[in-house]
């Protein structure tokens, strides 16, 4: 095997505690028809904006 070939297994492996899949939520579905969104995270206060565009967009 070269050392190529185990960087590509190293990659394939997930990190300890990331082998569980990421639950998926479309944008259109938790934006539910507007352009703004406040999400309370440990007491912050973020703001997920859809720009004109249709880029997502985090402010703190």
């Amino acid at each position: 095997m070269t050392a190529e070939n185990e960087s590509r297994d190293e990659r394939k492996t997930p990190a300890p505690g990331k082998g569980v899949p990421a639950h998926v939520v479309r944008s259109d579905e938790l934006l539910a028809g507007r352009r703004q969104l406040l999400i309370d995270h440990e007491g912050q206060v973020y703001r997920l904006i859809l720009t004109r565009n249709g880029k997502l967009i985090l402010q703190k």
